[in-house]
């Protein structure tokens, strides 16, 4: 149980087993919460990197593998590319978490590590060109983002079983600085690397993810308390099959299907979401009834664990969105705009995203240090309604903007993520009873991947409604003023807009394909230098650009606003309440009494809660 207590003090989250083998490893490692600090922070950031490092890098991958991403039947390559690590580490997260409550959190934590890095060797030697080429990357950015899942949904039960609860907001604030850190330096490492070497992107990874899971298997011990079992068949594959099905379903919703714009009237999306969302329920109902269910439905009954994940959820969906949307504006309008070719424009797009990384960075550790001693809800709920009032913001400027304006409110996005993190990590893990951090841990990572994903489909969709708008009319009159054809403008403006949102978002320059083939550029008085030149589609797509963000950042701020309700109504510190199991356990003698291994008895205070 959660005890709420304005007046009380916050004690160790761990139960009697947790804390006596911390405190042993403490006796004769003293220095091993660091490690294991430093450890799985390393994990973290490598996973969440390469979750982002593929979004910046995909025009170079794609000109090296020598194939055409707007090309019709190559869309579902680029969705896939960015979904299939997304997917596999949202779906299967939970799994693992409860796979190490079973048999051992450092134990598949160590395993997820090793397959990470065999996943990172294979991308980094793609042997193949053209669609051979992406099918092999896309299988084994799913085999990454299986490694990336178990490492995702045992680093923050580790950190828990391996600190004190009066740090454990600071150690989880790291860990969690890192997790949402990596997916901002994803962007940068990204276009740096892409700029070098396609394959520079994957390659990266290799060394750093055999240092560590050298170092883990070589560092980490065991401290939680195991819960002995048999694996929920019927809920894991329900879980897996439902929430497989629902991002699916709402990803291809961006495509277009007969008429509409969008493939939201397409019966198979229709089908995926609907299906996916009735096979979660019956997820729930086996949850509800199996004696050993993967996840204890009933810890979102604990206030501090449900509204603080629906908050969590609520700021990566913001997020994943706000990162997709800022890669279209510099790629694909800013940057041509101001001089830079199309082939540079990932460098410089990660460059010119920095003030984001930067105020996340410096706001992520404070506010971890803070809320162990004034409690989540101040830095939690602030750091959400700044973010919010970024998103509005961002409305008022103008497509075109001032840089140093734009840098200053990207950063001040920054520094509400950083205050919202961590704070909110700790409020999470620390209200769940120890046997049950591994699962805890699985159900956020889901959410924080999960909510990444659905961004793809909930951001694109709403900024194709706003395009489908505007678009084709400034298209049309586009075109027809440099001499096109009015029968030919009016075929491309017809056109669905998902394939100017994709070439934007992949700094590309789409005029000459969709012109080229007609052999509309040829014909005497078409402005051919000004149609395939660098500003026209930037100035062409900047106006339906705009009514696309109003739509889109409208609905991100709201997010950030429900959320930082939720957030506001979670309370303050939470700490799980075992103060009557570990006195139970020193009456029955289950602890050592003060031996020098244990270092001390184990004695439960008087009160335990919630301070607010």
């Amino acid at each position: 149980m959660t005890t709420e207590h304005p007046d009380a003090a916050p004690v160790d989250a761990g139960d009697v087993q947790t804390i006596r083998r911390r405190l042993r490893v403490d006796h004769d490692h003293p220095h091993y919460k660091w490690i294991a600090l430093t450890n799985t922070t390393l994990g973290i950031l490598l996973v969440t990197i390469n979750s982002s490092i593929v979004i910046i890098s995909l025009p170079a991958i794609f000109r090296g593998i020598h194939l055409n991403p707007l090309a019709p039947g190559n869309v579902s390559y680029l969705l896939w590319m960015l979904m299939g690590f997304l997917l596999a580490s949202a779906v299967l997260v939970v799994m693992f978490g409860r796979l190490g409550d079973m048999l051992g959190r450092v134990k598949v934590y160590n395993q997820g590590f090793m397959v990470f890095t065999i996943s990172a060797i294979a991308l980094s030697i793609d042997p193949f060109d053209q669609g051979g080429g992406a099918l092999w990357m896309i299988g084994w950015r799913v085999v990454q983002g299986i490694g990336g899942a178990m490492l995702m949904a045992n680093s923050t039960a580790i950190l828990t079983d391996a600190f004190p609860s009066n740090q454990r907001g600071m150690a989880l604030g790291i860990n969690q600085v890192a997790a949402v850190g990596g997916s901002f330096l994803g962007l940068i490492i990204g276009g740096v690397l892409s700029e070098w070497d396609w394959r520079a992107v994957f390659w990266v990874s290799v060394p750093i993810s055999i240092l560590g899971t050298v170092w883990s298997y070589k560092s980490l011990h065991e401290l939680g308390q195991r819960s002995p079992g048999k694996l929920d068949l019927g809920g894991t594959i329900s879980f897996a099959v439902g929430l497989t099905a629902l991002l699916a379903g709402i990803t291809y919703g961006i495509q277009p299907y007969g008429d509409s714009s969008t493939g939201w009237s397409n019966p198979w999306v229709l089908a995926g979401v609907i299906g996916g969302i009735a096979v979660l329920v019956l997820f729930c109902v086996i949850e509800s009834k199996v004696e050993q269910p993967m996840f204890h439905l009933g810890l979102f009954k604990i206030r501090a664990f449900g509204l603080g994940n629906f908050a969590g959820l609520m700021a990566s969906v913001g997020r994943g969105g706000l990162q997709f949307m800022l890669i279209i504006w510099l790629q694909g309008i800013w940057l041509p705009l101001h001089g830079f070719s199309y082939e540079s424009t990932p460098l410089w797009a990660g460059i010119y995203l920095l003030p984001l990384t930067v105020g996340f960075l410096a706001a992520g550790p404070i506010s971890g240090w803070l809320s162990d001693h004034y409690g989540a809800r101040p830095f939690a709920v602030g750091g959400l309604v700044i973010v919010g009032i970024t998103f509005v913001l961002l409305l008022l400027i103008p497509v075109d903007f001032n840089y140093w304006l734009f840098a200053g409110i990207v950063f001040l996005n920054g520094v509400g993520s950083g205050l919202f993190s961590s704070p909110n990590t700790a409020a999470i893990m620390s209200s769940v009873p120890a046997n049950q951090r591994g699962a805890a841990s699985g159900m956020r990572g889901t959410l924080f991947n999960g909510g990444t994903a659905l961004s793809i489909g909930i951001f694109f969709s709403l900024m194709i409604v706003g395009l489908s708008n505007t678009l084709p009319g400034a298209m049309n009159s586009g075109l027809t003023a440099q001499g096109v054809s009015a029968g030919t403008a009016q075929s491309v403006a017809d056109l669905p807009p998902v394939g100017s949102l994709f070439a934007a978002f992949l700094g590309f320059n789409p005029i000459q394909e969709l012109l080229g083939s007609s052999g509309e550029l040829n014909n005497p008085g078409v402005n051919r230098d000004v149609l395939t030149g660098q500003q026209f589609f930037p100035h062409l797509i900047s106006g339906p650009f705009h009514s696309g963000l109003i739509v889109v950042f409208v609905a991100a701020a709201i997010m950030m606003f429900l959320g930082a309700i939720a957030q506001f109504m979670a309370g303050g510190k939470y700490v799980h309440d075992e103060a009557q199991e570990l006195a139970d356990a020193d009456r029955a003698g289950i602890t050592d009494g003060g031996s020098a291994t244990d270092g001390g008895s184990l004695e439960a205070p008087a009160t335990v809660g919630v301070k607010t």
